[in-house]
């Protein structure tokens, strides 16, 4: 047993982040945890990313979560994949699907055979995402839940959500024992430090509300009011390499069909999501205002929106990039405090969950031993970097030039690794996952080959195979592919039979 365990936990913020993190450390921690959450109604969210990836059904199965309920109080619809248009060159389209794609043979990777069938077939060949699951049901706008493809090896879907972000808050909020989780509503005015070791040792609300606690987790945003505020984190800016600055946002009708992507479309000077919810469509436009303005920024995402607009267009300004320090003494930052990187893969609230469980593998007692804020920082920043890294290839693997914006991205100097990778992945078809990091080879692959890399050879053992069973070996594969999704039903019809909304 720790001899100085933490008693008391003060969370600053809510949204998401506040609430996901008080629910996820009452479970993990335990009854003898008192959590206070301090936020204020005056004080908005950003709530813009409303598309997650499938690491977040852990927080369901771990919290006890039906995933329907949670839909219906969500008002959320399925994600197979993200599609991405516009990005390598201008009519071009690809998507990052979850999931396996193929199967491999032995210790080869499924590529390296399409990678030699397409060679020998050409144009005839089928491309990568024949042999998906999730890309084929996207293509017909089907869902359903699959684990296996009928008896055979191959994985079935896997699945994330499009969800109304403060709706989420709300139902993690309603998930939190109140006797464990005390909610205050209130801001802070003031932080006070320990003298002898720097610690937070309470907060001041407005009003006089003194607030103490033995770990602090800030949840307040851009703002950073503990991390940077109080504690002076430092933050490394990384638009050097990922320029978009600001972000336009506004709801808008929900028209048909209920696509089971998330749509990513590149404009003149950044790009803009669609993302369907059962009661409206989120929108929004992710730009550099270095070459386009915020009215003309607002009026490229109305002019784009397949619904009616639902809501006054709302500007947010950020500088992407990460804390020096993600941990300082007592203090942990999570969510939008810790850092920022822009909603293109859909990052943003498992960012959250992954800090959150970092937390509490690492969890402290109320000394915080430095050996353990100084791991999660490395496993953060590690995490940080390795999704910057992600997001950069989407600019810089580009073919356009038809704008300046464009023209700049294909200029961007590349963080170290990536140009390495690319250039392995170009001359070898071989994709290598670095450590634990978030996105897969399979993920990697997709991306690279979307965005118009294209490799200049496969792996030797793939000519092994004789020509009738490569045929017969990929054919089956797009067979049993096809076969099982023709099954699912329509992702709208799959949402109203399931997990319908009231509203």
């Amino acid at each position: 047993m720790q001899a100085n365990p933490i008693q008391r936990v003060v969370i600053v913020g809510g949204g998401t982040a506040g609430w996901m993190t008080a629910a996820l450390l009452s479970r993990a921690i335990g009854p003898r945890l008192a959590i206070t959450l301090v936020e204020s109604d005056e004080i908005g969210t950003v709530g813009v990313g409303e598309a997650t990836i499938p690491q977040i059904r852990h927080v369901n199965a771990f919290l006890g979560i039906d995933e329907d309920e949670l839909m219906r109080a969500v008002k959320g619809t399925f994600k197979l994949a993200i599609q991405f248009n516009d990005w390598h060159r201008i009519g071009d389209s690809y998507l990052h699907a979850f999931g396996d794609i193929g199967l491999p043979l032995g210790l080869v990777p499924f590529q390296h055979y399409w990678l030699r069938d397409r060679q020998e077939r050409g144009q005839a060949a089928p491309d990568l995402w024949s042999y998906s699951i999730n890309a084929q049901a996207c293509a017909q706008h089907r869902f359903g839940r699959l684990d296996r493809i009928g008896s055979s090896p191959m994985t079935g879907t896997r699945h994330a959500y499009h969800l109304d972000a403060g709706l989420y808050g709300q139902y993690l909020r309603q998930r939190c024992d109140p006797r464990q989780v005390q909610r205050i509503e209130g801001k802070v005015v003031d932080v006070k430090l320990r003298a002898d070791n720097g610690f937070i040792e309470s907060l001041q609300l407005q009003g006089g509300v003194r607030v103490e606690g033995d770990l602090f987790i800030d949840c307040s945003g851009f703002r950073g009011l503990l991390i940077e505020g109080a504690l002076k984190a430092g933050y490394d800016d990384w638009t050097q390499w990922l320029p978009c600055d600001r972000a336009v946002a506004v709801p808008s009708e929900r028209v048909a069909p209920m696509r089971p992507y998330t749509q990513a479309s590149a404009r003149a000077a950044g790009w803009q999501w669609r993302i369907p919810l059962q009661h409206r469509n989120g929108n929004g436009h992710v730009f550099c205002s270095r070459f386009i303005s915020d009215d003309e920024a607002t009026a490229t995402l109305l002019a784009n929106l397949d619904g009616a607009a639902l809501a006054e267009p709302r500007v947010l300004r950020f500088t992407t990039g990460a804390r020096r320090r993600f941990w300082i003494g007592n203090c942990v930052a999570l969510g939008l405090a810790s850092g920022f990187m822009e909603p293109l893969e859909s990052t943003s609230i498992h960012m959250i969950q992954s800090g959150i469980s970092r937390l509490i593998s690492l969890f402290p007692d109320r000394h915080c031993d430095p050996a353990l804020s100084e791991e999660y920082n490395r496993q953060t920043r590690f995490e940080y970097e390795r999704i910057r890294d992600f997001l950069v290839l989407h600019y810089r693997a580009t073919e356009r030039d038809d704008t300046a914006f464009w023209r700049h991205c294909r200029t961007i100097a590349m963080p170290e690794g990536l140009a390495e990778r690319i250039e392995l992945f170009r001359r070898s078809g071989q994709v290598f996952r670095h450590g634990d990091e978030l996105f897969t080879e399979v993920g990697w692959l997709q991306v690279m080959l979307g965005q118009g890399i294209a490799p200049q050879a496969w792996h030797p053992a793939a000519d092994a195979l004789p020509a009738a069973e490569l045929e017969g070996f990929l054919g089956n594969m797009r067979t049993l592919i096809q076969r099982a999704v023709a099954t699912f039903p329509e992702h709208g019809q799959f949402v109203a039979t399931h997990c319908r909304a009231t509203y």
